[in-house]
């Protein structure tokens, strides 16, 4: 599944308007997950490549809409030389980023340059440098996301959680 027809680092406009659109369906998500009862905290949104790069923006753009980020080798959205400007307070809200170093799709400058942003957002960042890591997640990555979803805690037969493809 593709969210947008072109790589991250395009220009935004060139993304449009598929971005924008799939920025509202991962908002419609949290909205109905909030509606259902769940709290915000306790909403993790997590993806991997382009979902990473989407869960990473969306988080950025919507600094006080969920409990944690974990986005394995993805990062914020724009070309390069984007200067990221968001509002917004993570308030020490978890956020992992993991990716290989020369990966052939996401460059590991654009994922220190995300959680830079991120933490000056005030989030909790944990990036991980994986040497020679392809395109792919790894066993550490997952243990992260363990760790940071083990933090919420479940009340007996309640489902949280909502996916996204």
């Amino acid at each position: 599944m593709s969210w947008y027809p072109y790589s991250f680092l395009s220009p935004i406009e060139q993304n449009q308007p598929w971005l924008d659109s799939a920025l509202k369906l991962v908002a419609y998500a949290v909205d109905h997950a909030i509606e259902g009862g769940i709290e915000r905290r306790k909403i993790a949104i997590i993806g991997f490549s382009q979902g990473a790069c989407l869960a990473t923006e969306f988080v950025a753009r919507n600094a006080a809409l969920c409990g944690a980020l974990v986005a394995f080798t993805g990062g914020l959205i724009g070309p390069p030389g984007t200067k990221f400007a968001y509002s917004g307070e993570l308030s020490g809200t978890p956020c992992f980023l993991g990716a290989g170093d020369h990966d052939p799709h996401v460059p590991w400058k654009r994922v220190e340059e995300s959680a830079s942003v991120l933490s000056a957002l005030g989030g909790s960042v944990t990036l991980r440098r994986y040497p020679g890591l392809p395109h792919t997640i790894n066993e550490d990555e997952i243990e992260h996301a363990k760790i940071i979803l083990r933090g919420f805690s479940l009340k007996k037969g309640q489902r949280e959680w909502t996916f996204l493809h």
